[in-house]
Formats: structure tokens, C-alpha cells, sequence
């Protein structure tokens, strides 16, 4: 099983941080009863800029939630069109060559789900296989290419596609002046990905497969840490829930569970020479580098993403691989992790082999 390609596609509307903390305190106003704070929070999440679905002066304009879904759905069907166009292309493949479709996101919900409407957009095959996926969070973009992983392990032959779409702007909640909010303001961001990953006996002409072998891939699950990340979900929308206990979590549990899950493989941390891992943020990358004992620049990638468009959710980690795959590539045979978490708790490992 081989990661064929991985690729992004972000809204045409970008802006500076600095813009947007502009953008922000004007649309918050009065509400906002300590400015300084939400300047310090934007400055800390070390962000320079982000993309929006929708030029800065229209979220003025969205008063309800079923105004931000309908333009979640219009949105999330340009981005993740041109995302898998181009994961195909890259790969060199074909929409008649995959076998199944998966799409994920936590930032909007639309029946039929964007996958089915991506078939008709793209000229999927009739029969192809999909699944949506909602809930998952940031650690939906290593469990969609583990799911993957998962059906062409099945049918070998055949090869699978990841697509993700997250428009957190479009999640922003005026009535929420919480810290976790106003942290949210700054960190997360729009943009889509895809990922395609093709069997081992995959075959089709003119496509040339030299992306990371996924070797084996875990999930593991934090009993009883639901209130840790989510969302609260009422006539208003989403609601970030974002505890200040999740770096504390990651730092106990990840060394220990990406250490068995290696021993489980043959192989220790120190084998690895290649680490994709989701962005979270500041605080959840310094937690991973601790917990992993990575401090010579081995997150360079997610921290380099995180600077460059923020936190996408599940397309994070995504938006990382891409980066790794074009511009860091490792030598042949070196071993690597690609990992995400997200709510649940809960975290996604893959073993790869580049």
C-alpha cells in the first residue's frame, strides 16, 4: 500500500493575521471587553495568515447557521473538487481508476454528503464506494488515509481516496467571547485536502506510484476524555470546546502509545527519521515534541504549515504530507509517522516507509 499522492486547495481570500485581528475586533465591538487579550491569544498561536471561504466583509452578514451551511456546502464542493482533481492528476490517475471515496470534515454537515455530490462534479465511477465521516476532528486526516489503507488492504487492486474540507471560519460563534473561542478565532482555518493511496497490486497506465509505503497503522482511544475537544452544538451552531488539559494528555500518553505501537512492528523511536504530524497548535506541537523527545527541528513541517495557514482540523495533517512529499522528501527506505489527534480523545498513528 503506497500513499500516492497528497495535495491542498485553499479559498481565494487571504489575509495577515493582522488584518484579521482588525476584522475581528470590529466585529466583535463593544462585546469585547479586553482587546489586548485577543491580540495576545492571535500573537501566541504563531499564525501569519489564513484563507477564508468568503471575503472578510461578508461574515457580518451571517446571521444564522443554515446561512453558514449553505455556504459551507457551496464552498466545500469548489475546494475538494479541485483537491482530488489534482491528488489524481499528481499521481497520475484517473476518476475511473479509484474504488472508493471518503470525505471528512467537522466544520459543516450537507445529505447528500459532499462525496456524492464530488461524483457527479468529477465523474466518479457510479459504483464507487463512499464513506462520510463527521466527528473526527483533527485526527480525521491520518485516520481517513488509515481507512484507506484499510480498503485497499481489502481489494488490492483497487485504489482509495481521502478527501477533507474544513471552513472554521464558518463555525465562528459572536455571542462566545470563552477564551477557547477567541483562541479559535486565531488559530483555525479554511482549506481542503486529498489524499490518494493505491493496493499493492494496484495498476493503471501512466500512473507511477512512489509515495510512502503505509507499513501498519493504529488507532488508540482515551476512555472517558470527551469533554476534552468538540464541539457544543446548538440552534446557533458550533460551539468550540477546547480544554487546557489536552497538552497534558498528549505529553502522559503519545510517547508510550506511538513506543508500542513501533515495538508492535519491529522497530523503535529511534528507527524514525520522518514525522508528519498534525499542527493542533503551538501548544499541542510543543506537548508532541516533548512527549516524542523531538527538539532538533523534526516538526519543522507542521510548524512551518502552522506559520503559513493555521490549523485546518483534519486537512492538517494532510496539508503537512504534502509539504513533506514535495519539498522535504526522505532518502529511499528511511521509516517515518504520520499522526493526528482529535476529539475523542483519541489518536491515529501510521508507520510509513518512504
Amino acid at each position: 500500500m503506497r500513499i500516492a499522492s497528497a495535495t491542498s486547495a485553499f479559498p481565494k481570500h487571504y489575509y495577515t493575521q493582522k488584518v484579521l485581528l482588525e476584522r475581528l475586533q470590529d466585529y466583535w465591538g463593544d462585546q469585547l471587553k479586553n482587546p489586548l487579550l485577543l491580540a495576545r491569544l492571535h500573537r501566541n498561536v504563531t499564525v501569519d495568515g489564513r484563507y477564508l471561504a468568503v471575503p472578510a466583509e461578508e461574515y457580518v452578514d451571517i446571521k444564522t447557521w443554515g446561512q453558514a451551511n449553505d455556504i459551507w456546502i457551496r464552498v466545500a464542493q469548489e475546494l475538494g473538487e479541485r483537491a482530488l482533481c489534482l491528488a489524481l492528476h499528481n499521481a497520475g490517475l484517473k476518476p475511473a481508476d479509484l474504488g472508493a471515496l471518503f470525505f471528512t470534515t467537522v466544520t459543516g454537515v450537507a445529505s447528500p454528503s459532499i462525496d456524492a455530490l464530488l461524483i457527479n462534479r468529477i465523474g466518479l465511477p457510479a459504483n464507487i464506494r463512499r464513506t462520510p465521516i463527521f466527528g473526527l476532528g483533527c485526527v480525521a486526516g491520518a485516520a481517513g488515509i488509515a481507512r484507506c489503507a484499510d480498503y485497499v488492504r481489502a481489494y488490492p487492486s483497487q485504489a482509495a481516496a481521502l478527501v477533507s474540507v474544513e471552513l472554521c471560519s464558518l463555525t465562528l460563534q459572536r455571542e462566545d467571547l470563552s477564551v477557547a473561542n477567541l483562541i479559535s478565532s486565531g488559530l483555525f482555518a479554511d482549506g481542503a485536502a486529498a489524499a490518494v493511496v493505491t493496493g499493492a497490486d494496484f495498476e493503471s497506465e501512466g500512473a507511477e506510484i512512489t509515495g510512502p509505503k503505509i507499513l501498519a497503522t493504529r488507532s488508540v482511544f482515551y476512555p472517558s476524555t470527551e469533554e476534552m475537544m468538540g464541539w457544543k452544538i446548538s440552534e446557533k451552531g458550533f460551539r468550540i470546546i477546547l480544554s487546557t488539559e489536552v497538552p497534558t494528555l498528549i505529553r502522559e500518553n503519545l510517547g508510550r502509545d506511538v513506543d508500542a505501537f513501533l515495538a508492535d512492528n519491529g522497530h523503535k523511536r529511534s528507527d524514525l527519521n520522518s514525522w508528519v504530524l498534525h499542527t493542533g497548535g503551538p501548544k499541542v506541537l510543543e506537548a508532541s515534541a516533548d512527549a516524542l523527545g523531538l527538539h532538533n527541528g523534526e516538526l519543522k513541517a507542521s510548524w512551518d504549515c502552522l506559520r503559513k495557514v493555521g490549523n485546518l482540523s483534519s486537512a492538517s495533517v494532510l496539508v503537512v504530507l504534502e509539504d513533506v512529499m514535495k519539498n522535504r522528501r526522505p532518502a529511499p527506505g528511511t521509516l517515518g509517522l504520520l499522526a493526528a489527534m482529535g476529539p475523542g480523545f483519541c489518536s491515529e498513528l501510521l508507520l510509513l516507509q518512504w
